[in-house]
């Protein structure tokens, strides 16, 4: 099953969320929706959005206070999406830390174009990748699909969570920090044993010999990594403690 992008969309008019969530959901993103500032700052934390798509003209504050404070509390890519036309509005959203302005009336096309855009530079930043193929499995971190011979892998949010961060930078060590902090985000106590039982269920969906993993490596009381070389290799990587 695809683990969908989350889009975060963030404006007071009823209609003009109603436009962005139809053409969001035909292009078959998961869609969470605010109509305020307070609102936006809840579901931000909550959801973790990939993408937001930021009104400057809501009721109980000025979107352009929203900006840092988005960029502060997460990750996610932000884009404006304001009638603001003036050039003095696009640079001071752009200097507090928007990452794109899109300016009403939009044409839903284009706005598509954006958040595809978006999302490519989200996988590719800080040297990440946006695909990868680890023997006859490949995880294509735009589409979030995982196929293995050919054939779509089903993952849980979770499973794919974990897999993605791993994706992220093939051969590198993602600690188990790392990995609990953004498959777990609100859990006040992070269990690295929780971890150890997803690395399992990736390991029997994704491997031919879980028993000897060769896709998912472990790295003894530090964390896992993706080896994206394995075909026509001899070294193993150690499956202790996974």
């Amino acid at each position: 099953m695809k683990v969908r992008h989350k889009v975060l969309i963030v404006d007071d008019e009823p209609h003009i969320r109603k436009l962005i969530h139809v053409a969001l959901a035909r292009a078959d993103y998961a869609i969470i929706e605010a109509e305020n500032g307070r609102e936006a700052l809840v579901k931000l934390r909550e959801e973790r959005p990939d993408i937001s798509l930021l009104d400057l003209g809501l009721p109980d504050r000025d979107g352009l206070e929203l900006v840092p404070l988005f960029k502060q509390q997460s990750d996610t890519t932000l884009i404006i999406v304001s009638a603001r036309d003036t050039t003095d509005q696009k640079v001071a959203a752009l200097d507090l830390g928007a990452d794109d302005y899109l300016t009403k009336p939009f044409d839903t096309d284009e706005l598509l174009a954006r958040v595809r855009v978006a999302l490519r530079n989200r996988m590719t930043k800080d040297g990440g990748v946006s695909m990868v193929r680890a023997g006859d499995v490949e995880i294509d971190l735009i589409a979030r699909t995982v196929s293995k011979a050919g054939r779509e892998v089903h993952l849980t949010p979770k499973e794919y969570g974990v897999l993605a961060q791993l994706a992220k930078f093939p051969g590198r060590v993602i600690t188990h920090a790392q990995i609990m902090g953004h498959v777990w985000p609100h859990e006040w106590e992070h269990h690295v044993e929780y971890l150890r039982v997803l690395v399992r269920t990736l390991r029997q969906k994704l491997e031919t010999d879980p028993q000897r993993p060769r896709i998912i490596g472990n790295e003894l009381g530090i964390g896992y990594r993706l080896r994206f070389n394995v075909e026509g290799e001899t070294d193993e990587f150690a499956a202790g403690g996974g």
